[in-house]
Protein backbone atom coordinates (compact mmCIF):
# COMPACT_ATOMS: atom_id res chain seq x y z
CA UNK A 1 0.00 0.00 0.00
CA UNK A 2 1.55 3.10 -1.29
CA UNK A 3 2.74 5.79 2.08
CA UNK A 4 0.57 8.53 0.39
CA UNK A 5 -2.75 7.38 1.21
CA UNK A 6 -4.65 9.76 3.25
CA UNK A 7 -6.22 8.55 6.14
CA UNK A 8 -9.57 8.88 4.88
CA UNK A 9 -7.88 6.41 1.47
CA UNK A 10 -6.63 4.13 3.87
CA UNK A 11 -9.92 3.92 5.94
CA UNK A 12 -11.65 3.32 2.58
CA UNK A 13 -9.61 0.32 1.84
CA UNK A 14 -10.22 -1.44 5.25
CA UNK A 15 -13.78 -0.87 4.92
CA UNK A 16 -13.83 -2.56 1.75
CA UNK A 17 -11.57 -5.35 3.23
CA UNK A 18 -13.99 -5.96 5.60
CA UNK A 19 -16.84 -5.91 3.22
CA UNK A 20 -15.06 -8.67 1.37
CA UNK A 21 -14.90 -11.03 4.27
CA UNK A 22 -18.77 -10.23 5.15
CA UNK A 23 -19.95 -10.75 1.36
CA UNK A 24 -21.02 -14.59 1.34
CA UNK A 25 -20.90 -14.32 -3.29
CA UNK A 26 -16.84 -13.97 -2.47
CA UNK A 27 -14.29 -16.55 -3.04
CA UNK A 28 -12.52 -18.08 0.02
CA UNK A 29 -9.47 -17.00 -2.61
CA UNK A 30 -10.57 -13.28 -2.49
CA UNK A 31 -11.41 -13.44 1.47
CA UNK A 32 -8.00 -14.60 1.91
CA UNK A 33 -5.87 -11.85 0.26
CA UNK A 34 -8.54 -9.57 2.05
CA UNK A 35 -7.85 -10.65 5.43
CA UNK A 36 -4.08 -10.74 4.44
CA UNK A 37 -4.12 -6.99 3.61
CA UNK A 38 -6.36 -6.39 6.87
CA UNK A 39 -3.25 -8.28 8.59
CA UNK A 40 -0.83 -6.32 7.45
CA UNK A 41 -2.45 -2.75 7.45
CA UNK A 42 -3.07 -3.51 11.37
CA UNK A 43 0.68 -4.49 11.47
CA UNK A 44 1.80 -1.34 10.36
CA UNK A 45 -0.16 1.21 12.89
CA UNK A 46 -3.14 1.86 11.03
CA UNK A 47 -6.06 3.63 12.56
CA UNK A 48 -8.85 0.73 14.29
CA UNK A 49 -12.04 1.62 13.81
CA UNK A 50 -11.90 3.49 17.21
CA UNK A 51 -8.62 5.09 17.26
CA UNK A 52 -9.68 6.40 13.32
CA UNK A 53 -12.22 8.80 14.22
CA UNK A 54 -12.68 12.64 13.72
CA UNK A 55 -12.30 13.95 17.60
CA UNK A 56 -14.89 17.11 16.63
CA UNK A 57 -17.33 14.60 14.77
CA UNK A 58 -16.96 12.23 18.21
CA UNK A 59 -17.83 15.59 19.99
CA UNK A 60 -20.57 16.83 17.98
CA UNK A 61 -21.94 12.91 18.59
CA UNK A 62 -21.81 13.25 22.37
CA UNK A 63 -23.49 16.95 22.31
CA UNK A 64 -26.39 15.68 20.32
CA UNK A 65 -26.42 12.53 22.88
CA UNK A 66 -26.81 14.67 25.46
CA UNK A 67 -29.13 17.15 24.36
CA UNK A 68 -31.64 13.75 22.89
CA UNK A 69 -34.94 13.71 24.34
CA UNK A 70 -34.64 10.40 23.86
CA UNK A 71 -31.43 9.13 25.93
CA UNK A 72 -31.60 7.85 29.49
CA UNK A 73 -30.61 10.30 31.77
CA UNK A 74 -27.77 7.33 32.22
CA UNK A 75 -26.67 7.92 28.69
CA UNK A 76 -26.20 11.59 29.49
CA UNK A 77 -24.45 11.59 31.71
CA UNK A 78 -22.12 8.70 30.16
CA UNK A 79 -22.04 10.53 27.13
CA UNK A 80 -21.15 14.05 29.25
CA UNK A 81 -18.44 12.10 30.90
CA UNK A 82 -16.61 10.91 27.99
CA UNK A 83 -16.77 14.46 26.48
CA UNK A 84 -15.79 15.54 29.38
CA UNK A 85 -12.33 13.34 29.28
CA UNK A 86 -12.06 14.56 25.82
Amino acid sequence: MPASNSPEEQSNQIRGYKATLSNPNVSEEAKQNAQKMLDQLDGAGMPDDEGGKDPSRVAGGLKAAINNPSVNEEGKQAAQEKLDNM
